[in-house]
């Protein structure tokens, strides 16, 4: 036993010898309006982020690089040429990115032009493709789902390794968020698929509970628990109240478990940063999870004087630790002092 632990501890020590150092990094990451990261991991092994449409110049789709989830460059707007279906909109929303062999696979909600003349038609789910992970991105030339209001939101992809599916999560517009299981070809929902309600919102006037409205949801795989993040109610403005909570199942499709308040939260608000949420999660080369959120940081809570408060939203990133099979951020919000960064290889 003795020489095992030994060999074990030996074995630890040198695979911990292999990986650098994560780099010293600072809240915010990216110090400008980038509302809703997703982030992917390219296969020559840097990430980018995509966010809702904003920049100066407007970008529909900003998109950022980066080699070690620290420092952060734009490169550029993902999705440059706006939808025929979409061509007078300014609401290009909540993307996320998936890869596919070559293709990527860009997800977005965006509001149709028929709905200038009709304020009953909401957003739509939308999809483009690309071989690159910075674009440029090509609609499909039709959106994927439509509706009234903006329950078709926040779309998120996601292959289950269990059943080789592929599932797209979205919602919610004050209803449950959804999935339902995608086709072949990414771009349409399967055949004979239907949407299930996964979350449902909580009807209440308690001011502490975050679930009168539900969005942005990014599900990972993690010791045969799918775990869903979500967050709610509401992301910015003057009356900005938002935080980030987790769910979690045996299957990808439900149903998910939420703690009870207290316990369920990820992150919330301190006396630094306003309405944190709508994240994303990525691993780093040893292992240890990170999660990129947006937030407001109440220094500077507006891009122009001109702009509502509450309405710059930046992007913080911080690890995740995990509790007894549920994960959080250390003191359950964001982080402002210098903090240890990700490990990745170079």
């Amino acid at each position: 036993m003795r020489i095992h632990g030994l060999a074990a501890l030996f074995l630890a020590l040198s695979a911990c010898a292999t990986l650098p150092q994560g780099r010293s990094y600072q809240n915010p990451v990216i110090d400008q309006d980038f509302p809703d990261p997703a982030v992917i991991r390219d296969l020559d092994g840097a990430f980018y982020v995509y966010a809702t449409q904003g920049g100066d110049p407007i970008r529909n789709i900003q998109v950022a690089r980066s080699e070690d989830l620290v420092s952060w460059s734009a490169v550029g707007d993902a999705l440059p040429v706006k939808p025929s279906w979409a061509s007078r909109t300014q609401d290009f929303w909540a993307p996320d990115v998936y890869r596919r062999g070559d293709t990527y696979y860009l997800y977005y909600s965006a509001k149709p032009d028929a709905a200038l003349a009709d304020d009953k038609r909401g957003l739509c789910l939308a999809v483009a493709s690309a071989k690159s992970p910075q674009g440029p991105f090509t609609d499909k030339g039709a959106p994927l789902l439509c509706g009234e209001g903006f329950v078709n939101i926040d779309p998120y992809a996601f292959d289950d390794p269990a059943t080789g599916r592929t599932f797209l999560y979205w919602g919610s517009g004050f209803g449950p968020i959804k999935v339902q299981e995608l086709g072949q070809d990414r771009m349409s929902f399967a055949a004979g698929s239907r949407p299930i309600d996964l979350v449902p919102v909580i009807r209440t006037e308690d001011t502490a509970e975050y679930r009168r409205l539900v969005e942005g949801a990014w599900v990972i795989l993690r010791d045969g628990w799918y775990y869903l993040f979500f967050s709610g109610d509401n992301c910015c403005g003057p009356k900005a109240h938002y935080a980030t909570m987790v769910a979690r199942s045996r299957s990808a499709t439900g149903p998910f478990e939420v703690r009870e308040r207290p316990l369920y939260l990820v992150l919330e608000a301190n006396e630094r940063w306003v309405a944190p949420g709508h994240n994303s999660v990525v691993r780093d080369d040893a292992g240890t999870d990170w999660i990129l959120y947006h937030g407001v940081d109440v220094r500077r809570p507006r891009s122009k004087a001109t702009d509502d408060v509450n309405t710059r939203r930046v992007m913080l990133m911080d690890r995740l630790e995990w509790k007894d099979g549920w994960p959080e951020i250390a003191g359950k919000s964001p982080t402002s002092g210098v903090q240890r960064g990700p490990v990745v290889r170079r």
